[in-house]
């Protein structure tokens, strides 16, 4: 499908193919975005509630179209609306109470007893949550036709949405106390969570777009984000025993993945993560504070060394030639470089890049 608000889209698919493989074409995709000229404005309304404003998704999916069309998409940066619903969507259908925040949500726990609320954790296709997604989705998908990329929202299925069902601390308890539950629970919302997916995969690419989401790499067959943000809490030996083989089975369900590994505290659990063949790539995000390419070179040195292709977050252009000099450009993703503020810069960028061997 073409899409104007990316005229060369189909040469950036190309270089994000080969991405997946591993590989590299003229050079490794990189993003960049630029305000246009004239921009828009965004309509203004005011809401009662912050629930309100989250929940009223025509007008979401209004501006979210306008403001696409705000920017330029140099380098393989993607026009991609995304109807987000907060973190923890995927548990709010399974039964927990939503909150609304300025600019997040968040959920309070429903198991508080596991022999009482376990047969009521279970997802609800009915839901008024699903239904509204499933709304937000299909206003996208009217409004991008032929302009932008509608993706997935953010599921966060597998040790997160344990998390939120039963609270992280009780959670950790569990993994003690009460595993065998957390076991059988884990097993239930990965076929529950199968189904939410698909429901939303079939409808983008029935409307002939590829798949994407908050991570904004793209893939025609099914492509996510496996993560689980909570393993920072547990030891790898915990992790492997209780949660790996979820995250195993979630990246045997995709075509293409990328796993979030979030923060120095869930470093320890990369070993076993490499050891996925289903498993394509990781994207690491070092967290407020432990910012910077270079001190995390043996991390990507690492991945590259597993065969798995990587992501890097937030590189400055002044640590390219560290890039260059320890790294391959097969299998890299570069999401965004600090330090250019002109079109020109990102042009210079790209042409270091083309020539990096």
């Amino acid at each position: 499908m073409p899409f104007s608000l990316k005229p060369d889209y189909e040469r950036s698919a190309e270089r994000y193919r080969a991405f997946w493989d591993r590989d590299v074409l003229d050079r490794p995709p990189v993003c960049f975005r630029f305000p246009v000229e004239c921009p828009a404005e965004l309509p203004e309304k005011k809401y009662a509630t912050l629930e309100e404003r989250r929940l009223d998704v025509e007008f979401r999916a209004e501006c979210a179209a306008i403001e696409l069309g705000n920017y330029e998409y140099l380098g393989d940066a993607l026009p991609v609306a995304w109807p987000n619903m907060g973190p923890e969507i995927f548990s709010i259908w399974c039964g927990c109470r939503y909150h609304f925040g300025e600019r997040t949500t968040w959920t309070d726990p429903c198991i508080e007893v596991w022999e009482r609320d376990f047969a009521a954790t279970r997802f609800n296709i009915e839901h008024p949550l699903f239904v509204l997604l499933d709304r937000f989705t299909d206003l996208l998908l009217d409004l991008g036709r032929g302009r932008f990329i509608v993706g997935l929202t953010d599921f966060h299925p597998g040790g997160d949405h344990l998390a939120a069902l039963r609270d992280p601390a009780e959670l950790a308890v569990d993994l003690v106390e009460n595993v065998e539950w957390v076991r059988r629970k884990l097993e239930e919302s990965a076929d529950e969570y199968k189904k939410a997916y698909d429901h939303f995969y079939f409808k983008l690419r029935a409307a002939g777009m590829p798949i994407t989401s908050w991570t904004q790499l793209i893939h025609e067959g099914r492509y996510y984000i496996p993560s689980n943000d909570f393993s920072c809490m547990i030891s790898p030996r915990m992790f492997q025993d209780v949660f790996l083989p979820g995250i195993i089975d979630e990246c045997r369900f995709y075509e293409r993945s990328i796993y979030h590994l979030d923060g120095p505290g869930a470093l320890k659990h990369l070993d076993a993560l490499l050891e996925i063949s289903d498993l394509d790539a990781i994207q690491w995000v070092p967290g407020a504070g432990n910012e910077g390419f270079s001190r995390w070179v043996d991390v990507y040195r690492k991945i590259q060394r597993a065969g798995k292709s990587l992501q890097i977050v937030g590189i400055e252009a002044s640590e390219l030639s560290t890039l260059f000099e320890h790294l391959r450009p097969g299998g890299v993703y570069i999401s965004s470089v600090g330090g250019v503020s002109t079109r020109e810069e990102a042009r210079a960028v790209m042409s270091r890049l083309e020539k990096w061997r």
